[in-house]
């Protein structure tokens, strides 16, 4: 390569001309963040009448199902695109009765969070087993202790079905078990929910990151879920469930956690033919709390670098607990 003599022009000009003022970066910004494009995943816990704060994540709370409403109105008012409802029982079993009882509290939730907002506000549903069980897994344990599938398939069937009641349209499969996406979707058709949407986790990665979010929904797990979730080390079989889990009908992918597989998001981006969701989940919002309450990062210059990140990375959708407080930054 051959520089140019002094003082002339670099061949493709100079980049920084246009880094010099705010007003010239913003008007070059490859990525932009809307609130539209975020969701705010929040917690209802049945038995309380006031919030409970969540020590691992500050600012986060198990909500009453008053205050829930109120916080799907702020979602509403903020402009954001959806919201994540995940439910916290009083009760659990080894079937995970509670989670497709139409008084349970998730059902009773949506129900509630629909009939405030549902006109205005994506509503989702957390289409999962795991905070109803016992044992703290995502299905039906078979004799041995393994998550038996197809048990947990006909369960999630009827999840689903009880969600789709409450007029939920967004429902969110998050259990990693294999031929979930064609199963609840067979029975909703079946039921006549063809318009119930499905946000598949197809790349829901075993993480050391869901810490915070086990704290938050009283998780009883004992072990961890590597015999079903993605394994850290594989991108293309991520590729290969996303694949899968489009044949079968979802009609949004998911990537989970955002951060540590900004790569996977990228890749299913490019071949993606359905939108692409990323989860920045609770461990990562812990990281940046915990870093910024020492001193060490600017809190919210990182919330909002870590969101553009995942945006830049192709996601379409961002699951994030800071929706709320990045919305008002937009």
């Amino acid at each position: 390569m051959t520089l140019p003599v002094a003082g002339a022009p670099f061949p493709a000009g100079r980049p920084r001309r246009l880094r010099r003022t705010a007003a010239l970066r913003r008007l070059v910004a490859e990525t932009r963040l809307h609130p539209a494009e975020l969701v705010l995943p929040v917690f209802v816990r049945e038995g309380i009448d006031a919030p409970v704060p969540i020590s691992a994540m500050p600012g986060v709370v198990q909500h009453t199902l008053d205050t829930l409403v109120d916080e799907a109105r702020r979602c509403v008012a903020a402009g954001l695109g959806g919201i994540m409802v995940f439910g916290v029982p009083e009760a659990k079993d080894a079937t995970g009765s509670g989670a497709d009882d139409p008084d349970g509290i998730l059902n009773v939730a949506l129900s509630r969070v629909v009939e405030a907002v549902g006109d205005d506000l994506v509503v989702m549903s957390d289409l999962c087993l795991d905070e109803f069980t016992d044992h703290g897994h995502c299905g039906v344990l078979a004799g041995d202790g393994s998550v038996d599938n197809d048990a947990t398939l006909d369960r999630y069937a009827s999840m689903a079905l009880a969600q789709a009641a409450t007029g939920c349209p967004m429902l969110g499969l998050s259990g990693m078990m294999d031929g979930q996406v064609g199963h609840v979707r067979a029975a909703l058709d079946a039921a006549g929910y063809t318009d119930t949407a499905l946000l598949a986790y197809a790349a829901k990665y075993t993480s050391g990151l869901y810490g915070p979010f086990r704290e938050a929904v009283q998780s009883t797990l004992v072990g961890d879920r590597a015999t079903y979730q993605q394994d850290p080390a594989n991108g293309r079989e991520a590729l290969r469930e996303i694949e899968a889990d489009v044949a079968e009908g979802a009609d949004i992918v998911m990537v989970k956690p955002a951060g540590p597989h900004l790569d996977v998001v990228a890749a299913a981006a490019q071949v993606s033919p359905v939108p692409v969701a990323a989860y920045q989940i609770s461990g990562e919002y812990a990281q940046i709390e915990a870093a910024a309450e020492r001193g060490w990062v600017d809190r919210d210059r990182v919330m909002m670098e870590s969101l553009l990140g995942i945006r830049r990375a192709g996601a379409q959708i961002i699951l994030t607990y800071y929706a709320l407080e990045a919305a008002a930054r937009l």
